[in-house]
């Protein structure tokens, strides 16, 4: 199937075809049909599958024949992060180049009166957090009484993070007779019974359950102790041929320290979580697209639905809580057909939390320890231009080659182009 069989216009093509998409998702050819003929849609899809497509696609196409009216948007995308608010935001106005319907972001940390100038002009897509979409409605600045479309994206998401209470609340506020499409990455009970007072007679659509995890993604658990942790993250850091890396962190203290502790050791990084202000964050992300950073150091909620080209590397300085967060985590790498590896930290205090991984993915992770990583990078350097190796770090990091052989030396385990 190509995107001109799935009913979309010679202009949405066009940009599509600019982008350069070649050809749709799987959930992209199955919700974007359904979504065209009116039908409401639940959704189970997780990051990376084109799910954001699958929504923007046909939300521009219903849209295209209609007309704009001052403060009362013809449909509303509402995302539990202000970073995947942003990335919907992107994404519209990739499919929307060739066209002329209006967008207003409502996210939080930004002016309210540049908002509000933009409301007042009119709106035909609203993209928002749900927070400052209600900050808007009880200034009365924006109605939604006109909305056609509702999306509600990152569904358990929002669960997660307490924001079903607002979504309630937005609920009783939009035209009862309306098209929801409704996306989360897992379909719990709870999920169901929230999307139940959404949605009337849904098309369920399921894509890549949430316990599976790309096989383009080598998967590696490394034994270590919370003494030694920091140093083995630096000393990983120093074997992988690194383009760009997540390196996760459950706590924001642990995000703040391992990144002192990793510019100390001159690496180029960048954070990311949700106490940070508006414009640190968008800066943060800017640094890291455009490779001025190299790694991204960051927290579940706040890495949410990004999506970063060609990121080659995902670190779990911490073992997630939640099993489905590493699966979600580690899927960060080795999208659209490209290998990727994931690097997860662990302890024997870890070990519940693994099993939990193990019985959501439906098999055993691999474990290794240091020694048989750098057992292994000793035997591969054989075959290795030693200079070329060493010139990488001293230009990308400015690591001596001195400082490497002592971080080796730790180990016991030198690599030959060390010695």
């Amino acid at each position: 199937m190509k995107f001109e069989d799935l009913g979309l216009c010679k202009e949405i093509l066009s940009s599509i075809n600019n982008i350069g998409y070649k050809e749709p998702t799987d959930i992209q050819k199955k919700a974007i049909p359904n979504i065209l003929v009116g039908r409401d849609i639940l959704g189970c899809a997780q990051t990376g599958t084109g799910k954001t497509g699958s929504f923007i696609m046909p939300l521009i196409e219903i849209l295209n024949s209609g007309k704009s009216k001052s403060r009362m948007p013809r449909s509303l995308v509402l995302a539990p992060t202000r970073e995947l608010a942003m990335q919907v935001s992107e994404e519209f106005s990739k499919i929307n180049q060739y066209l002329n319907l209006q967008m207003v972001l409502l996210i939080g940390g930004t002016s309210f009166t540049e908002q509000e100038n933009k409301l007042s002009k009119g709106v035909d897509v609203l993209i928002a957090t749900p927070g400052r979409l209600l900050d808007h409605i009880e200034r009365g600045k924006v109605i939604i009484k006109d909305v056609k479309l509702l999306v509600i994206d990152e569904a358990d998401r929002m669960l997660d993070m307490g924001f079903i209470p607002d979504i309630i609340k937005i609920n009783k506020l939009l035209p009862k007779i309306r098209q929801t499409l409704f996306f989360s990455a897992t379909l719990s009970n709870e999920i169901r019974n929230i999307g139940k007072d959404l949605l009337i007679n849904p098309k369920e659509i399921t894509i890549n359950p949430y316990s599976s995890t790309s096989e383009n993604i080598d998967s590696t658990f490394i034994k270590t102790n919370n003494e030694n942790k920091m140093n083995d993250l630096k000393k990983l850091l120093y074997i992988e041929p690194i383009k760009s890396a997540v390196i996760f962190c459950n706590k924001k203290a642990d995000i703040d320290k391992v990144s002192r502790f990793l510019k100390k050791n001159k690496f180029s990084t960048v954070s990311l979580h949700g106490d940070m202000n508006q414009n640190l964050r968008i800066k943060s992300l800017e640094k890291f697209k455009d490779k001025s950073a190299e790694m991204l150091i960051a927290s579940d909620v706040a890495a949410r639905g990004i999506d970063i080209d060609g990121l080659s590397h995902v670190f779990n300085y911490d073992v997630p809580n939640n099993p489905e967060d590493y699966v979600h985590r580690i899927g960060r790498t080795g999208r659209a057909g490209k290998r990727g590896k994931a690097y997860t930290l662990f302890d024997d205090n870890d070990n519940k939390n693994v099993i939990l991984i193990e019985k959501l993915i439906k098999k055993k992770v691999y474990k290794t320890t240091f020694d048989k990583i750098i057992s292994a990078q000793k035997l591969s350097y054989k075959n290795f231009n030693p200079k070329k190796k060493i010139n990488k770090y001293i230009s990308k990091t400015f690591i001596l080659p001195e400082e490497n052989y002592l971080n080796f030396k730790e180990s016991g385990k030198i690599p030959d182009f060390l010695k």
